[in-house]
């Protein structure tokens, strides 16, 4: 079959015949409709992701729509390696079908990085019963947005939108989000900033995709003089390192205030929990709740789409 096929860590993938995936009982094999290039996507391929098993010649991909044998059009995921979803045919142990209304391709691009988010979103409200005032930092980026309108229409009392991008931003406001700006800033000037944004709505749950610096800044607001114990109980859970890998977390923030910290990815989320909340995220791209704006590549052009950049994500389609 046609694949992209990464050869060497770090290699950009070119299209390639690789030997068809290895057949699965009960499993039929499926026809490739789009597979989006998400940052996991990227890490796993040069070996840089915790998760990688630096196994090559590979095919990329994590997730994708395809079709069926009798032609419907499913969202899919989780190939055996070295086989990914960049390929003209997958075998792969899931399938969730899509609903009328839902655009394929925004599915392929939008469905990881609306993961992101809204797993930790369910299992805090879950836990605590609701969902109150919710952070989000990184939210310009495609995982941040649909963070952020996850929460909003999963009924989060309020949420807290901060990030670069200002008219990633604006169009957030419009949808009902607080914003708050963090592009150029310095170390204290994002502190303050988030400080102010805090200090109006003292967040319950925070959804960091950026870690490093932000992620510093953050914990300087969050953090309070006495030892008044009245206040609300704070999740902090990391989900992403776009601003650095490494964050120094002070002491005093972990004594004075009644805060969890914790991750959200692949390993510390089962793959039965993810896959169970699928149909509930794509009803929401099926709806209008979820976009996720995109450019496709055909296989052939797979080299392209590897160096694609900007606001919309590339999405693998056959040529």
């Amino acid at each position: 079959m046609r694949a992209a096929v990464v050869n060497t860590p770090g290699s950009t993938p070119v299209c390639a015949d690789f030997p068809d995936p290895e057949q699965q009982p009960g499993r039929s094999p499926l026809r490739l409709v789009g597979a989006g290039l998400h940052h996991v996507v990227r890490g796993l391929a040069s070996g840089r992701h915790y998760g990688s098993d630096h196994a090559y010649p590979l095919v990329p991909g994590v997730d994708a729509v395809a079709r069926t044998g009798d032609g419907r059009l499913v969202y899919t995921g989780l190939a055996r390696s070295p086989w990914g979803t960049m390929a003209e045919w997958m075998v792969t142990p899931f399938e969730v079908e899509l609903p009328a209304g839902a655009d394929p391709l925004a599915v392929a691009a939008g469905m990881n990085p609306a993961m992101a988010g809204w797993m930790p979103l369910t299992t805090h409200r879950k836990e605590a019963g609701e969902l109150g005032t919710v952070l989000v930092l990184g939210a310009t980026g495609m995982s941040g947005s649909l963070a952020v309108r996850a929460a909003l229409s999963l009924g989060a009392k309020q949420v807290i939108a901060a990030g670069r991008d200002h008219e990633a931003l604006e169009r957030l406001r419009g949808l009902g989000a607080v914003t708050v700006p963090l592009a150029a800033a310095a170390p204290d000037a994002r502190a303050t900033a988030l400080a102010a944004a805090v200090a109006e709505a003292q967040p319950t749950l925070v959804l960091d995709l950026v870690w490093g610096p932000v992620a510093e800044a953050t914990f300087a607001a969050l953090g309070k003089a006495g030892t008044d114990d009245g206040s609300a109980s704070i999740d902090y859970v990391q989900i992403g390192s776009l601003a650095g890998t490494e964050a120094a977390l002070p002491a005093a923030l972990l004594r004075s205030r009644r805060i969890r910290i914790s991750g959200s990815g692949a390993g510390s989320v089962s793959k039965a929990e993810m896959i169970s909340e699928i149909p509930e995220i794509i009803a929401r791209f099926a709806d209008g709740t979820f976009d996720a704006p995109y450019t496709d590549y055909p296989l052939s052009r797979v080299g392209e789409a590897w160096a694609h950049r900007g606001h919309t994500r590339a999405v693998v389609v056959p040529d």
